[in-house]
């Protein structure tokens, strides 16, 4: 597989099913960002954090590939005439999002209560997993522009939203592991000058 193709080179590239578009369409810029989000991810699981963690962390990296196959393909090209499907993509299932939650959940039953907005930071591995939030955050927006414009499976929105809170979750338990402080936002109280 050879790597430079040059057929981008005048900012158009391929969807899957053949179709050119350019490299500012908002379905390259969903599936990029979904990839600056995978990378994000890989930077996560690579620093010292708990085997069950990583392991995850590769199942969603795997999952985040599937949901840019499907935001890369032309959905007037994804189908035959006779309904039957042109491209063999997976899919993303209620169960792949029933994951996210059931993990959120076990987390969650081990951290303390949150009472107030959280600082990001503490320690380097918890801020990239806020980063990575937030590139999800991101995500999501220009997937919900595409959304708009070209529907395709809305369990595709769904996971993509319960990811970022999956991380932000994710960021709480790995500041605890790493026995990080978080920072409590607490918003200055106005004083009434005369």
């Amino acid at each position: 597989m050879k790597i430079y193709t040059k057929t981008g080179d005048k900012g158009t590239t391929a969807l899957f099913g053949g179709t050119r578009v350019s490299k500012n369409n908002i379905r390259i810029d969903s599936y990029g960002t979904i990839d600056e989000l995978n990378a994000w991810l890989g930077l996560i699981r690579d620093q010292e954090v708990d085997t069950y963690s990583k392991n995850l962390l590769v199942l969603i990296q795997e999952k985040l590939f599937t949901v840019g196959a499907i935001l890369a393909t032309d959905p007037n090209k994804a189908i035959l005439k006779s309904g039957k499907e042109r491209l063999n993509i997976p899919k993303i299932n209620a169960s792949d999002i029933e994951l996210l939650e059931n993990e959120m959940d076990y987390m969650n039953d081990s951290l303390p209560p949150m009472t107030h907005f959280i600082l990001p930071g503490g320690h380097t591995t918890v801020s990239y997993c806020h980063i990575a939030r937030t590139v999800c955050r991101r995500a999501e927006r220009m997937a919900t522009a595409l959304f708009e414009e070209a529907p395709f499976d809305e369990n595709v929105m769904s996971y993509i939203n319960r990811l970022s809170d999956f991380l932000f979750v994710l960021a709480r338990k790995l500041s605890k592991d790493l026995k990080a402080e978080e920072i409590k936002w607490i918003p200055e109280k106005k004083t009434n000058k005369s």
